[in-house]
């Protein structure tokens, strides 16, 4: 006899399923307690503010760079540009901690946060609070410096697959399919 599973949080499993088609810049958040460097691919990263200029990071409670953060004032925002899925899977979890930044793409700023010179963008911040709300904490930072490179452009997680965005003044629309168009828009 087959038996169908029960799902105990219908709300948890539709929000899980809304959030993989809602697509996500792709970015290495670093950080460091002067003893050792430390990064995590997040994609929970987002603007507060222009005045001042200020970021939030989501962080699960139990992660490593989670305790980093709340020791310690600075951290580091490295928006990933397109020809780097490699570098989100190592900081992933695939590559371990202690080899992450063996690259000598990694350079440590005047913070003593390391940056990825190759990256989209680079964004080092300075912790101003630490919001905890059930499993994670967001982490407000102001922005102490920002580096954007005109030329790439961001990598973006979507329906757990990497993508690269493109002006819809670039694409005809009228081949795209309503289920692909909804994905668009």
């Amino acid at each position: 006899m087959k038996t169908t599973p029960i799902d105990e949080n219908p709300v948890g499993s539709q929000f899980r399923m809304t959030m993989r088609k809602y697509p996500a810049t792709v970015t290495v958040v670093t950080a460091s307690d002067g003893a050792r460097d430390h990064g995590m691919t997040v994609t929970a990263v987002s603007s507060v503010s222009m005045d001042p200029p200020s970021l939030l990071v989501c962080l699960n409670n139990r992660t490593l760079l989670h305790a980093m953060l709340l020791d310690q004032p600075h951290f580091a925002v490295n928006v990933l540009a397109a020809n780097h899925p490699e570098v989100s899977e190592a900081f992933s979890g695939k590559v371990p901690p202690e080899e992450r930044f063996a690259s000598d793409k990694w350079q440590r700023d005047e913070a003593g946060m390391m940056v990825l010179m190759a990256a989209h963008s680079n964004v080092v911040c300075v912790r101003k609070a630490a919001i905890p709300y059930a499993t994670h904490t967001i982490f407000i930072g102001e922005v102490v410096k920002a580096r954007v490179d005109e030329q790439t452009r961001p990598l973006l997680y979507l329906d757990a697959t990497y993508h690269v965005s493109q002006p819809a003044a670039d694409r005809d629309l009228s081949q795209i399919g309503k289920a692909q168009f909804d994905l668009y828009f």
